[in-house]
């Protein structure tokens, strides 16, 4: 039997990584779990996160995956490295490819960071970046309104305008950037108000594309890639409001989720 990528999340944002890996790997099958309960992860002490994540990892291990994707910026900065160590099958996050993707399209070399205020003071993407080219200069801005506005749903329509217009205001009239790196995974479901609002000359970056990239080269040096050809059946767990999750899923996949289940997680020592 083929085994199955695990991607978990903070919620529903990483929805957009998971549309990403079924459409750029479509023999693979998900098991995707969103802990929308506990959802936002951004304003959390790093101990918390790093604990509802291996409570993730927990249950995802126990259905034999072959591989986790952590599709949650704030986990990825707090709990990746450890992950790696300490799981026996390959993981990755959202980081590392979407600081590849932001420097492949600067032209300026300024490059702008929105995110959770857990993974904009972890200081993860500027140590991506500048990892990658000393050079570049990183802004950074904290957009504390716009997770708990995505779970709910508000994506589009004069609120989502007005938040998204007030929350980067810092960053559209003192900076000079000319890409931006939407450093969570719930902020692609704004980004048609992102970029009106910062304006088309700005290139934007979502990580989701990248990391399905990054996921499938892993899977091949593994030799992980499924040679089982046809639909796969994709198994979705959420902890919270299914009526949202179903919703705001509609919305990337345009069509509805079969397999969606409410679970709690385990408490699991860290």
């Amino acid at each position: 039997m083929e085994r199955a990528i695990g991607v978990i999340d903070s919620g529903v944002g990483g929805l957009t990584v998971a549309y990403e890996l079924m459409r750029q790997l479509p023999n693979e099958k998900l098991i995707y779990v969103g802990d929308t309960l506990r959802c936002p992860y951004g304003p959390r002490p790093k101990h918390e996160v790093k604990q509802f994540t291996l409570e993730m990892v927990e249950f995802l291990l126990e259905k034999e995956i072959k591989m986790i994707v952590i599709a949650c910026n704030t986990a990825t900065a707090f709990a990746l490295e450890e992950l790696k160590k300490k799981l026996p099958i390959p993981v990755i996050g959202v980081v590392q490819p979407g600081a590849r993707a932001a420097i492949k399209m600067t032209k300026n070399n300024h490059v702008g960071i929105i995110g959770t205020e857990g993974t904009i003071q972890s200081g993860a993407y500027p140590a991506a970046l500048k990892q990658i080219n000393s050079e570049l200069k990183v802004t950074t801005l904290a957009c504390p309104l716009f997770v708990p506005m995505v779970e709910k749903g508000i994506l589009t329509g004069e609120q989502a305008k007005k938040v998204v217009e007030e929350t980067l205001l810092p960053l559209k009239n003192t900076t000079d950037i000319d890409t931006l790196v939407l450093g969570c995974t719930h902020y692609p479901l704004l980004e048609k108000t992102i970029q009106a609002v910062m304006g088309d000359e700005i290139q934007i970056i979502s990580s989701s594309e990248e990391t399905a990239r990054e996921t499938s080269t892993i899977l091949e040096v593994h030799s992980l890639l499924s040679n089982e050809s046809g639909n796969s059946k994709h198994h979705f767990f959420t902890t919270g409001d299914l009526h949202i999750f179903t919703k705001i899923s509609l919305s990337i996949f345009n069509e509805h989720i079969t397999d969606l289940q409410k679970v709690s997680m385990e408490k699991v020592v860290i």
